[in-house]
């Protein structure tokens, strides 16, 4: 069996093609959907690899990035193609729930805003988060041009963000670094 090429040539014009053959602008709302999905997943993969991690936040990311490619290709498939992906179970943000739920019962109690950083795999897990915060806004402006987003889908990736704050949080609390808190600049 002969190996093909990385490239296609099919792209060099700015469109390309979705899960059920028609072809779109790379501009379009669809594609920044699931090209932010796909940011989002790359993201996640740098995350994996960070220090404050126990093998149990490394299985779950994997688990994440996993989900996040099915949502991607959700997003990607034209509900009019023959083959359609499996939708996102309900069970993934439940998932979700229960991490977020296991990592904050071991924070300490917020009582003021904090600022993204502190440890630098904490940091990157807040780049991660506002990549997610993104992709919400990417897939409600796909939906108000009238094109149907899977609900499941919309839930997972705002409990990913939401999973994402708990877990630069707990980073910085097992690398012992301070989170960094917001403070107001004074009124002139």
């Amino acid at each position: 069996m002969t190996k093909s090429p990385l490239y296609t040539r099919s792209g060099d014009r700015g469109t390309t093609s979705l899960v059920g053959g028609s072809r779109v602008a790379k501009h379009h709302a669809r594609l920044e959907a699931y090209g932010t999905i796909d940011e989002l997943n790359s993201h996640m993969g740098l995350l994996a690899s960070a220090a404050g991690l126990d093998d149990h936040d490394r299985r779950t990311i994997a688990t994440i990035q996993h989900r996040l490619f099915d949502a991607g290709t959700i997003l990607a498939t034209e509900p009019e193609s023959a083959w359609q992906p499996a939708p996102m179970p309900e069970s993934a943000v439940e998932a979700l729930e229960s991490e977020i739920d296991r990592l904050d019962s071991a924070l300490p109690r917020l009582r003021q805003f904090i600022l993204p950083g502190g440890h630098p795999d904490a940091a990157r897990a807040h780049v991660a988060r506002a990549v997610a915060r993104r992709a919400e806004r990417r897939m409600t402006a796909l939906a108000a041009e009238g094109t149907e987003v899977s609900p499941t889908v919309m839930r997972f990736v705002n409990r990913l963000s939401d999973y994402l704050f708990a877990l630069a949080r707990t980073i910085n609390v097992r690398t012992s670094t301070p989170e960094v808190l917001w403070e107001p600049l004074p009124r002139e």
